[in-house]
This record gives structure tokens, sequence and C-alpha cells, in this order.
């Protein structure tokens, strides 16, 4: 995290402000710059069938220079304004660090 931050997108040194939700995931894709696709697990009940279904959901988060998440680590996000087409979320820090492949 000693890395100079320049981002204009960043919560900490550029002008976006964080609000509403904070969620966290594992990063599974760190290929797009400034970019990382955050994966969360989740679970729905059916009333009508008592029963519950798991699934997944991908996130397009922004990733600043200062924090630079990569692929396997945990992560928290946190909602920002729009910053593109795809993007409304933005890593705010890492929970755990991926193992290294």
């Amino acid at each position: 995290m000693a890395e100079k931050c320049d981002d204009k997108k960043c919560f900490k040194h550029g002008g976006v402000k964080l609000r509403g939700e904070t969620l966290s995931g594992k990063v599974v894709s760190a290929k797009s710059r400034h970019t990382v696709i955050v994966e969360r697990e989740t679970t729905q009940f059916f009333p009508k069938y008592r029963k519950y279904a798991r699934g997944t959901s991908h996130i397009a988060a922004h990733n600043p220079a200062c924090i630079n998440a990569k692929v396997g680590d945990m992560v928290d996000l946190a909602e920002t304004r729009k910053l593109s087409k795809t993007k409304a979320w933005t890593v705010v820090g890492l929970s755990t660090k991926g193992e290294k492949a």
C-alpha cells in the first residue's frame, strides 16, 4: 500500500464518496485496468417448495492503485455513484490475501 495513488475515482485520494451498502466477496478476475470482478455466494428460499437454492453473483468493482487487489483475495466493497457502464462499487479494503500461484 506504499504506492502513490493519483486516481480520480479513488475513495481516499479522489473525489468519489461512499454511500449505501457494503459487501464482501472473492476476487475472481483482475484482467481489466482498475477493475476487478468479485464473486458473492447467494442463497434464496422458495416457500412453495420449502427448499433453498444456492447461486453466485458477479460484481464489477473499481480497484484503486492504493489497494491493488489480486485474484483470490477476499475484499470489502462499498457502493458509490456510477463510475462506468458496469461499475457502481469500489474496493475499500482487503479482508484476506489469496494464495500465490
